[in-house]
């Protein structure tokens, strides 16, 4: 009997010991796994949606039994999955539903699809697309203003359907005169503050309306799609849903961060997560007007990991400032070719400051778009005003979305004050044509994308693509991280700023999972976090760097599921 107390503690030492078997192994792989204290790994065991062990293939063993799923990754580059750091993720499957101009070179092209559409519509029907840029056009329309082309074509293929075509960057349209005369909009109509209604020098409607100035006509279309039946609404919502969810995927994303989701989203979006009804995990940030905001019971929309860590809305999202394609970004200084003009401060400070409030009193990260330079020192003047309020700046985690053009002496500013900036590899190359004509040598070569200047001050740099202004995809984005060069023509837009692919992986991984309050649960490969991950065709911290293009992505993985496949396309 003495020996017992001695056998039952030998006992529980060697169930301590037990290795659990695994649900799921993943052998012969190159692993990054973005864990300093492992950086390279060769597998990776996975039970209930959760990493068990990570290590070669001869320690996987353990961790194997009869029910182990035994997967091999045949050498291939395995990785955590990629997060999209600031997307719109309705807006990314609207943008998949709807007529889109990314890839279009010219205006003539665009008519001729708005042309088709409204030939397929019923009459009175609206049209809506999104995603053309005068600035990336190969050549100018015959008849513009300023670069803008006229309503005139436009109408005349679409005499009986409103259309409204969005700007890539969101922050400006294209509407025919169906839809202007929908809006009650006339050449008398002012343009409202923070936006304007383009005119020639003649005083005629051209057909653009900027930042604030789009309201009538989004308003009005509005309108029109609350005529649909709320069943109809609602399932053509969630086919957008769905159709992001699966672009996403096949993309080799398993996180996305939605910059600006609307309260019924956060519901819509909390009772998806309840229900299994994600294949990627989402994170958001609640948008309104302040006036709008102000109503709210901020407290009921705090969503932290529900449905399993799939769905969590933790920030709140403001902005001051248009885009620079747009002549939005709000500036220090005039645009090098718009003389005299300084952007669009597109919301008043004092509701910045309002939101700012909201969001500290209700533990809400702040999130405010800010492109400009003088946007993005209003930005960090106003949190610098709010961190004196608290002794724990740092711990807030507020972020600045774009931070596309500082001003030199703001940039330290980010580290001092524990601010994130939240930027888009991807919006350098795709800007690069016209950034220097915007703002000129200097203010481009010092100011534009500063990667490499905010790194070495110690700024946390979260990475994304603000899909659907720029395609989705992560490798696109990662590569122009990386290079600063246009994949299509070469054009490199100083490269003294780019980011080294080990910074960039993080960019993409770990520092948006940061970014997020959610480094413990996810960005990296290593025990107690989500089994997200992506396999590669490249290892894209040693292949080329035209080799990044060729990387294709062979498998994404959420929860330790195979949630999209080659073997699926």
């Amino acid at each position: 009997m003495k020996y017992l107390p001695f056998l039952f503690l030998l006992l529980c030492f060697s169930c301590q010991n037990e290795k659990p078997a695994a649900d799921r192994v993943l052998l012969n792989a190159d692993i990054y796994t973005v864990n300093e204290k492992q950086k390279t790994a060769q597998a990776v065991a996975v039970k209930d949606g959760i990493i068990i062990a990570v290590g070669t293939d001869a320690e996987m063993q353990d961790y194997i039994d009869d029910e182990t799923e035994r997967i091999d990754l045949a050498g291939n580059f395995l990785m955590p999955g990629f997060i999209e750091g600031h997307g719109h993720f309705s807006g990314l499957g609207k943008s998949l539903q709807n007529l889109n101009f990314l890839q279009a070179k010219s205006w003539d092209e665009i008519v001729k699809k708005v042309e088709a559409a409204a030939a397929a519509a019923e009459p009175g029907a609206w049209i809506e697309g999104r995603g053309w840029h005068q600035e990336k056009w190969t050549e100018a329309p015959a008849e513009n203003f300023n670069g803008y082309p006229y309503l005139y074509d436009l109408s005349a293929v679409s005499p009986n359907n409103p259309v409204v075509l969005f700007h890539a960057s969101g922050h400006s349209l294209f509407a025919n005169e169906a839809a202007v005369k929908a809006a009650g909009i006339s050449a008398d109509t002012p343009s409202p503050a923070g936006g304007e209604i383009v005119r020639d020098f003649d005083g005629n409607i051209v057909g653009v309306f900027e930042e604030r100035a789009m309201t009538g006509i989004k308003e009005t279309y509005q309108a029109y799609l609350e005529t649909l039946s709320p069943a109809a609404r609602l399932a053509r919502w969630q086919e957008s849903i769905d159709l992001a969810q699966k672009e996403c995927l096949s993309k080799g994303i398993t996180s996305f961060q939605d910059a600006g989701t609307l309260a019924y989203e956060v519901n819509r979006y909390t009772e998806m997560a309840e229900n299994g009804d994600f294949d990627l995990r989402l994170w958001s940030m609640l948008r309104h007007p302040y006036d709008t905001l102000k109503t709210l019971n901020i407290s009921d929309y705090r969503i932290i990991g529900a449905g399993d860590n799939f769905y969590t809305c933790r920030a709140i999202k403001s902005e001051v400032d248009g885009a620079l394609g747009a002549f939005g970004a709000w500036l220090l200084r005039p645009y090098a070719d718009k003389p005299g003009f300084e952007g669009q401060n597109t919301t008043p400070v004092k509701d910045v400051e309002n939101i700012a409030k909201l969001a500290l009193e209700n533990d809400m990260q702040l999130c405010v778009h800010a492109i400009g330079d003088r946007a993005n020192r209003v930005t960090l003047n106003i949190m610098e005003d709010k961190f004196a309020e608290t002794l724990k700046s740092e711990e807030l985690r507020w972020r600045i979305e774009h931070a596309q053009h500082l001003d030199t002496t703001d940039i330290p500013r980010f580290r001092e004050m524990g601010v994130i900036a939240s930027m888009q590899g991807i919006h350098c190359t795709s800007d690069a044509p016209f950034v220097e004509k915007r703002l000129g040598e200097e203010r481009a070569r010092y100011g534009a994308y500063p990667w490499r200047s905010l790194l070495d001050a110690g700024v946390l740099i979260a990475n994304g693509t603000d899909a659907p202004v720029e395609d989705v995809s992560p490798l696109r984005s990662f590569y122009a991280s990386v290079t600063r060069r246009r994949a299509d023509t070469g054009l490199e837009f100083f490269t003294e700023q780019k980011m080294t692919r080990e910074e960039a992986i993080y960019s993409y991984t770990l520092g948006n999972a940061y970014a997020a309050f959610e480094e413990d649960l996810k960005g990296s490969i290593e025990v107690g976090k989500v089994a997200d991950f992506v396999l590669l065709s490249k290892n894209i911290v040693t292949c080329t760097d035209d080799e990044i293009l060729e990387t294709q992505v062979l498998r994404t993985m959420v929860g330790g599921e195979d949630k999209f496949s080659q073997t699926e396309k």
